[in-house]
C-alpha cells in the first residue's frame, strides 16, 4: 500500500461544487480504523490537466512558436504526463479532504491509499484510503468538573531565598592569596591519564563545587593555593557527555594557577537599583509577586491534572492503534533516557500502557473539546510562545524553529501544545472549585 504525504490530512478542501463531491462509502474495520472510498469525476479532472498544460504553454519555448501560442496539442505531446502527475497531485488531496468533511470524520494518521492511483484520461479515478480515526465520544460531559482551591502563601524565608538568588546573579571574582574553598572560581592545567592515553589542557576555568564532574576533582582541590598541585582518581560516570572517559577511572592532575573568590554585593537599595527597582523594599514585594505568581501557576497546574485525570476517568471509549504506539513509544524512550527503571523495554511497555491509554484518552478528549467550543491557535499566540520559551532558553527564536523543524518537520507540535492548554484554561473556568479544608 502506498503512503501519502502527512499534508493530506490536515488539507483544506476547496469550495469545488456540491455535485463533484463522490463519497462511495465509508466502511468500518474497527471502531478507529476506516475505508473512505471516493470518486473524482472526469470533468474535475480534465480541468486541473488543462490548467496544468496551460501554465506549461505559457512558459515553453517551442521553436516556430512565440511564448504562449504553441497549439495545445503539441503542448500535450510534450508535457502531457507531467500535467496529469501534477493534476493528480493537487485533485486528490482536495478531494480526500472533502470526502473527510462529508464523512464527519477527523484521521490521526496518514491515510494508505489501496491499489494505486489507477487513472485513465477522460475516466472518473476512483480511490480506496484507509486511516485511522479520532474516536466519537457519546455523552461527552466536562463541565462543572470538581477540583479543590489550594492556599497561596509565601513566607519571609522564601523571600529572602529568592534575594539570595539574585545576590549570587551579581557575584563577582577577584583574585585572592587564599586557601581554595567551595565556590571559588580557579584557572588550571591539568592532565588526564586513562586507557594508556594522557590528555592535557591549559588555562581551563573550573568552578570548585561544580556538579556535572565526579566529585572527587573538586574535594582534591580544596585547601591548595595558587602553584599547588592536586592528583585524584576520578571515577567517572556511565552517561558522562565525553564518551572517551564515560564510565572509566581517570587519574588526573591539577596544577592552580590563580585563585579567584566570589564577591557578594550586600542585599540593600543599590543592589535593588541595579536589578531595576526603586529600592529594597520594592525588591521584596517584586520578589514576592513573582513568586506569588509561580506558586499560582503550579496550584493551576494541579487542578488542571485533577480535570483531566476526572474527565479521562468518566469517559471510556476506543483509541487508535497508532496513538497509543506513538504515545507508548515515547514513554518508553522517556523512561531509558531518565533511567527512570532497569527494566527491558517489554517490561516497560506493559508497565507503562496504562499510563498510555489514560494519556492518548486525555489528547482526543480535549481535541474533540477544543473543536466543540471554537477553540484556535492565532499564529500570533505561536509566534508569542517561541519568544517566551527561545527566552526562557537563551536561544534566539530562529535557532528554536530550527531545533522543532529538524525534530518533528513543523511547528504543529507547538501550536497543539498551545491547544490543549487553552483548553484546559477553559475546563479549569468551567470547574467547580471546591474549598479545602
Amino acid at each position: 500500500m502506498t503512503k501519502f504525504p502527512y499534508y493530506f490530512i490536515l488539507n483544506e478542501s476547496r469550495d469545488l461544487p456540491k455535485e463533484d463531491i463522490l463519497l462511495k462509502a465509508v466502511e468500518d474495520i474497527s471502531s478507529t480504523k476506516k475505508r473512505l472510498k471516493i470518486e473524482i469525476p472526469t470533468d474535475a479532472i480534465e480541468k486541473k490537466i488543462k490548467g496544468s498544460l496551460e501554465k506549461a504553454r505559457q512558459k515553453a519555448k517551442i521553436p516556430g512558436f512565440r511564448p504562449g501560442k504553441t497549439p495545445l496539442n503539441i503542448i500535450e505531446k510534450h508535457y502531457g504526463k507531467s500535467a496529469e502527475a501534477e493534476a493528480l497531485e493537487e485533485i486528490i488531496p482536495e478531494f480526500y479532504g472533502m470526502a473527510l468533511k462529508e464523512a464527519a470524520i477527523v484521521p490521526v494518521t496518514r491515510p494508505e491509499l489501496e491499489g494505486g492511483v489507477n487513472f485513465e484520461r477522460n475516466n472518473p479515478l476512483s480511490l480506496s484510503f484507509t486511516l485511522e480515526i479520532r474516536p466519537k465520544i457519546e455523552n461527552l460531559k466536562y463541565e462543572g468538573i470538581k477540583t479543590k482551591a489550594l492556599p497561596v502563601t509565601v513566607s519571609e524565608e522564601e523571600v529572602e531565598n529568592s534575594l539570595k538568588r539574585l545576590q549570587e546573579g551579581k557575584a563577582t571574582y577577584e583574585l585572592a592569596d587564599k586557601a581554595i574553598e567551595a565556590g571559588d572560581l580557579l584557572t588550571i592545567d591539568y592532565e588526564m591519564k586513562y586507557d594508556d592515553q594522557t590528555t592535557t589542557a591549559k588555562d581551563q576555568v573550573f568552578m570548585v563545587g561544580f556538579t556535572g564532574l565526579p566529585k572527587e576533582i573538586s574535594d582534591s582541590l580544596i585547601g591548595k593555593k595558587a602553584g599547588d598541585v592536586a592528583e585524584v582518581e576520578a571515577q567517572f560516570p556511565q552517561d558522562f557527555h565525553a564518551k572517551a572517559i564515560a564510565g572509566k577511572k581517570v587519574l588526573i592532575k591539577n596544577i592552580v594557577k590563580a585563585v579567584k573568590k566570589k564577591i557578594l554585593p550586600a542585599i540593600d537599595d543599590e543592589l535593588a537599583k541595579d536589578l531595576g527597582f526603586e529600592n529594597l523594599a520594592a525588591l521584596k514585594t517584586g520578589a514576592k509577586e513573582e513568586i506569588e505568581k509561580a506558586k499560582k501557576a503550579q496550584i493551576q497546574k494541579i487542578q488542571k491534572d485533577e480535570i483531566l485525570e476526572s474527565l479521562a476517568g468518566s469517559h471510556n471509549f476506543d483509541i487508535p492503534e497508532s496513538m497509543l504506539e506513538r504515545e507508548l513509544t515515547a514513554m518508553v524512550h522517556e523512561a531509558k533516557t531518565l533511567k527512570k527503571s532497569d527494566k527491558d523495554e517489554a517490561a516497560l511497555r506493559d508497565e507503562l500502557k496504562p499510563d498510555a491509554i489514560k494519556n492518548v484518552r486525555a489528547m482526543i478528549l480535549l481535541s474533540v473539546i477544543g473543536e466543540k467550543e471554537g477553540v484556535t491557535v492565532t499564529d500570533d499566540e505561536l509566534k508569542e510562545k517561541i519568544l517566551e520559551l527561545s527566552q526562557q532558553l537563551s536561544m534566539t527564536p530562529e535557532s528554536l524553529i530550527k531545533i522543532y523543524a529538524q525534530r518533528d518537520g513543523s511547528l504543529e507540535g507547538l501550536r497543539n501544545n498551545i491547544h490543549e492548554q487553552k483548553v484546559l484554561d477553559l475546563l479549569l473556568s468551567k470547574a467547580v472549585v471546591e474549598k479545602g479544608e
